[in-house]
Parts: C-alpha cells; sequence; structure tokens
C-alpha cells in the first residue's frame, strides 16, 4: 500500500466513516473493544434463541406430534411468536446496551425476559396438556 492506511488519508490524519447506527454510535466515546464483543456475543445468542423458537413451533406442527391437535396448534404458535419477538429485543436489546457502555452508564435490564419466560412456560403446559388430553 502507498501509505493511505484503511479510512484514513495520507499523512497520518484519519477520516471515519459513518457507523451504522448513528443514533448508537454518535454517543459517547469509543469503549473497550471486549465490552463491545460482549455485547455482540449477547446480540447472537438472542439471534440463536429465536432460531431455536422459531424451529421449535414449526417442527412441533409440522411432525404431527400425537398431542391434542389445538393445543399443538396454540403452542406452536405462541414458539413461533416468541421466536419472531426474539431478533426484535436482540436489536434493541444491543442498541440499548451499546449506548450505555459508550456514555458510561449501567446496562439496562432485558426487556423481553419476562415475557420470553411466561411464553415458553405457556408452550410448555400446552405441550403437556396436549399429551394428557389427547
Amino acid at each position: 500500500m502507498d501509505g493511505v492506511r484503511r479510512g484514513g488519508r495520507p499523512g497520518g490524519g484519519t477520516r471515519e466513516r459513518p457507523r451504522f447506527p448513528a443514533s448508537v454510535h454518535g454517543q459517547g466515546r469509543e469503549p473497550d473493544p471486549r465490552f463491545r464483543l460482549a455485547n455482540e456475543r449477547t446480540f447472537l445468542a438472542w439471534i440463536r434463541t429465536s432460531l431455536a423458537l422459531l424451529a421449535s413451533g414449526v417442527a412441533l406442527e409440522a411432525l404431527a406430534l400425537p398431542l391434542q391437535p389445538q393445543l399443538r396448534l396454540a403452542a406452536s404458535l405462541v414458539l413461533v411468536l416468541l421466536g419472531l419477538a426474539a431478533p426484535v429485543e436482540a436489536w434493541r436489546g444491543w442498541a440499548r446496551d451499546e449506548r450505555a457502555v459508550r456514555r458510561g452508564e449501567p446496562l439496562p435490564a432485558p426487556g423481553l425476559l419476562t415475557p420470553l419466560t411466561a411464553g415458553t412456560c405457556l408452550a410448555g403446559v400446552l405441550v403437556l396438556l396436549g399429551l394428557l388430553l389427547r
């Protein structure tokens, strides 16, 4: 290379490109990379959770397990709806936590923990009832 660094100009000055989303990266100061990477891992864990919930809901209905049909469908719908809500929370939580880290503030509590817990328990109860009432 001819002395030009990525994102920089000849002569050593740097010019950062705007980062997405500006509502997050435009605040505070750049945090320690370990905190940013930890936040990214949490985001990816929410995405994996979403995929597992979606797959469980689809499999429960597609495999036509020997459960009471209406309860099986209800449990499937609960799991799919939770699977659709999890990536939304992943994005909101990532942005909320990233802003807090950049500002040096305490991390806020996750917003979807109670509905996710309640919904997962509800799906489990529906499957259990579907087994007992078949």
